[in-house]
Formats: structure tokens, C-alpha cells, sequence
């Protein structure tokens, strides 16, 4: 059965919620918009961690220790080697598929051993420095790097979450696979781990204490807080990146500089969950907006409804239903805008929609118009089809005529469909619960379920 952006878990029938595993749950067809940040190890108060952080950095170190013995060729080959995980599924790419450095860069990146004395010396002690001298290494490539030498240690990871969730694991070969005591990557040949029914490929589970957005250590950071630019050009418009790069190569005392202010600020560096709720204050922003706002397309009025909305219900719904996109399509030439949401069946009333109606993921229409007429309940009957079960929710401004409900009644008895309304009293209602905390504003959409169900025979 296809889904709306399909999950690892949800291929296996395993119906938790993001916030109830400690991973990030991979997508099958698309990298997961966050990244592995090495400094999140290296602050942990686990020591577990920290160790892994010791060997992430002495791997790396270890390129350098080869260039200094005139083995440059090799620095080079296991860098490019590390600069590319595809297994993790971390990043931005439609595909979850990269591309690695090339050679160019990856002898510029090994040069800084030789260049920079600090490294010649002592190495790294935190080898994102490598974005304040190198042009185009930016997040994804030190996440895929730190993933790389890591991955050991994350297939270990991923076989004990897969046994906790029962998620299958199949026989597979992993390429580039750092091994610690010979300090090279190699193949590693009957890994046990789950596989990508979408192309074949070996999927490795990334701890979520560990993503980040972007990395504490970060160049547009540096370049705002402690970058000297006046030094470096004083007409700000000649001021370019690679100008900078030059400058840090030549001063390293600057960089240093900046990397002892993140160590003493650690405390503030804090993983970024795949989904954050909106404040009170914002729910409460946006319920103003959507009650301000006119019936119909005068002023764009649906389009800034539908947007109210698209913030809002996320985070009113979380952490029982997670969000899996906005998505459009059209119907009889009409464009139409629905929210989808993971069925995590977390709580009595997702059960029984994933039971009774096989809705593995939860559709709502959206639409601001002053009454919902017979052809907006055919729009939804036509979509609720096997793949996306046959229950689904439209968002709108005032309840439903008689001859609507009616319609949906008959949608019920003949095609056991189920198709509710949430307008604007039931958002207001949803905000409210939100604000006290006393209830969950999933409430209110498991009482009008209810009030349906009393309607049908």
C-alpha cells in the first residue's frame, strides 16, 4: 500500500511516533533534512560518546599522519572515501543518494596538515575547522564525514534499535567501513541490517541526540561574531569567502580563537528535533489570523488561510500524529491543498481509524469558503481511495448543511467512508486545549468522529 512519504517503519507496519525512538526515522525516498554534528559527542556528558568523539578525531587525524610520512595518495583516497554516506540518508538530497569530493578538494583538505602548524603539531581537536580554510565544505559534508568514520559504531546502533523495534534485518555487504586498527576503510561483507525496499540498499540508523540543523561550528557564525573583516578587505563589497579562507590560513589564532568560544559556550549546543511545536503565543497568532480572515479567494485570502492552517494543525496534533507534508493536487481542475499525517495509532481513536477504515496516514482538505457544497464532499470521496484509507478531515469555516452531512452519512453506509468537518469553533477549541495542557487537541477531533458515528445507521 503506497503511502505520502513512505518511513522505514512504516514500510514494517511499526506505528511510533518520531518522538518515541531514539533515532531519526529514515524516509525511503529522500534524506532526513538534518545532520550529524561531531561536536554534539564531544559535549556529551556521556562518555560513551566522548570516546567516540577520540576516535572520530584521531581517524581523521590519522589522514594527516600519512601526509606527513609522504603518503598523500592515501590521505587523499580514504577522505574521498569518508566524504560520502548514502547509508544514513542524512541531508538534502530528493534521492538519498551524494556525491563524494573530489580530488582537488581532497588534497586542498589534506594540505592543511602541512600548511597550518597547529595541525602539523597536534592535529585537530575538532575537525570542522576544515570549512574555515577549504571553499564548498559546508554541513552535509561534515556530517557524511563524521558518519563515515563512524559507521561502525552506527551499525552496532542500528542492530539494537532493530531488535527493540523488531524492525527486519537482512544480510548485506557495507562498503567503507573504517577499521580502527588497521586506520583504513574496507568492506564490511554479511552486516546484518534493514534494507531500502525501494532500491536494495543497506539503511543505518543515526542516534537523534546527535542532529543538528547545521553544526555549533559553523562558518556563517564565525563570519558574523568574530571574523575580523575590516582587516581582511575594507570595502565590505570585496569581502568574499574565499578572501576569508585565505586570511584564516595565515591566522590561525583567529580560528582558535573561535573555536574556544564554542567549547566554553557548549552548554547552549542542543540537538534539533526533526519537528518543533509552535509557542502558545504563535498558536494563538495564527487562530487571530484564520478568524480574521474572509470566505472565498478575494486577496488571497484561501492561500493565507490554508498557510494559518498548514502551521498550525502540526503542532496542535504533535506528538500523536506526525507530520508527513503539505501536499497538492488537483481534482476537475480545482487545485486543492491537504495536510497529511502519519497514523501512529498511539492512541484508542488512531487505532480504530487504522482498523476500520485502513487509513495508514490521515488526509485533511482544507478549504475557506463560507459552505462546503456537495461537489468539495466528492473531491475527498474520490481521493480516500486504498492508499490512503477512507477516513479523512475537512478543514473549514462553519459546519456542514444538512444536505452535506447527509451526503456524508450516505458515504458511510454505502462505501463505509468516514469524512468529518473541523471549522473554525473546533480549531478555537483545539488552540484553547493547546494552551491549557489539560487535554490533548486530538480531542476534539475524536468528539467529532464521535457525533458522525451517532448520525449513521
Amino acid at each position: 500500500m503506497a503511502i505520502i512519504r513512505p518511513r522505514l517503519t512504516d514500510y514494517h507496519g511499526l506505528y511510533v511516533a518520531q518522538h518515541q525512538v531514539d533515532f531519526a526515522i529514515p524516509f525511503l525516498e529522500e534524506d532526513i533534512p538534518l545532520y550529524l554534528d561531531p561536536f554534539m559527542l564531544w559535549r556529551s556528558p556521556s562518555q560513551q560518546d566522548q570516546m567516540f568523539h577520540t576516535g572520530l578525531v584521531n581517524a581523521f587525524n590519522h589522514l594527516g599522519t600519512l601526509a606527513k610520512a609522504g603518503r598523500d595518495n592515501e590521505a587523499v583516497e580514504a577522505l574521498i572515501a569518508a566524504s560520502e554516506c548514502d547509508e544514513v540518508g542524512l541531508g538534502s538530497s530528493a534521492k538519498r543518494q551524494g556525491k563524494r569530493i573530489g580530488q582537488a578538494k581532497a588534497e586542498e583538505i589534506i594540505s592543511l596538515f602541512k600548511r597550518i602548524p597547529a595541525y602539523h603539531q597536534n592535529g585537530f581537536r575538532h575537525f570542522e575547522e576544515i570549512q574555515f580554510f577549504v571553499e564548498g565544505i559546508s554541513k552535509d559534508r561534515i556530517s557524511d564525514i563524521a558518519c563515515s568514520f563512524l559507521k561502525s559504531v552506527l551499525i552496532d546502533f542500528t542492530m539494537d534499535q532493530c531488535d527493540q523495534l523488531g524492525i527486519p534485518r537482512s544480510q548485506c555487504d557495507v562498503s567503507d567501513v573504517y577499521n580502527y586498527r588497521e586506520n583504513k576503510f574496507e568492506s564490511l561483507r554479511g552486516a546484518s541490517l534493514p534494507i531500502n525496499p525501494v532500491d536494495g540498499t543497506p539503511i543505518i540508523l543515526v542516534p537523534k541526540r546527535w542532529l543538528r540543523f547545521g553544526p555549533w561550528i559553523n562558518y556563517e557564525d564565525y563570519f558574523e561574531k568574530y571574523c575580523p573583516q575590516d582587516e581582511i578587505s575594507h570595502t565590505p563589497e570585496e569581502l568574499t569567502r574565499v578572501k576569508v579562507l585565505n586570511y584564516n590560513r595565515d591566522h590561525y589564532g583567529v580560528v582558535e580563537s573561535y573555536i574556544a568560544a564554542k567549547e566554553r559556550n557548549a552548554a547552549d549546543c542542543a540537538n534539533d528535533p526533526l519537528f518543533s511545536q509552535l509557542p502558545i503565543v504563535s498558536a494563538k497568532r495564527k487562530l487571530a489570523t484564520i478568524k480574521k480572515l474572509p470566505t472565498g479567494k478575494i486577496g488571497q485570502a484561501d492561500i493565507q488561510y490554508e498557510d494559518a492552517i498548514g502551521q498550525l494543525l502540526p503542532s496542535l496534533l504533535y506528538p500523536h500524529l506526525d507530520f508527513a507534508q503539505e501536499q497538492a493536487r488537483t481534482d476537475s481542475g480545482v487545485s486543492i491543498r491537504d495536510l497529511i499525517f502519519y497514523n501512529t495509532r498511539a492512541q484508542p481513536f488512531l487505532d480504530e481509524i487504522f482498523n476500520d477504515y485502513g487509513s495508514r496516514q490521515i488526509t485533511m482538505e482544507m478549504k475557506n469558503v463560507a459552505a462546503i457544497e456537495r461537489e468539495h464532499i466528492d473531491q475527498v470521496n474520490r481521493y480516500l481511495a486504498n492508499e490512503l484509507g477512507r477516513f479523512g478531515v475537512i478543514i473549514t469555516r462553519n459546519p456542514l448543511k444538512r444536505a452535506e452531512m447527509t451526503r456524508t452519512i450516505d458515504l458511510w453506509s454505502g462505501q463505509r467512508k468516514a469524512v468529518i468537518a473541523l471549522t473554525d469553533v473546533d480549531i478555537e477549541q483545539m488552540v484553547e486545549i493547546f494552551d491549557s495542557k489539560q487535554r490533548d487537541p486530538l480531542d476534539v477531533i475524536t468528539k467529532k468522529y464521535v457525533e458522525f458515528r451517532r448520525l449513521c445507521p
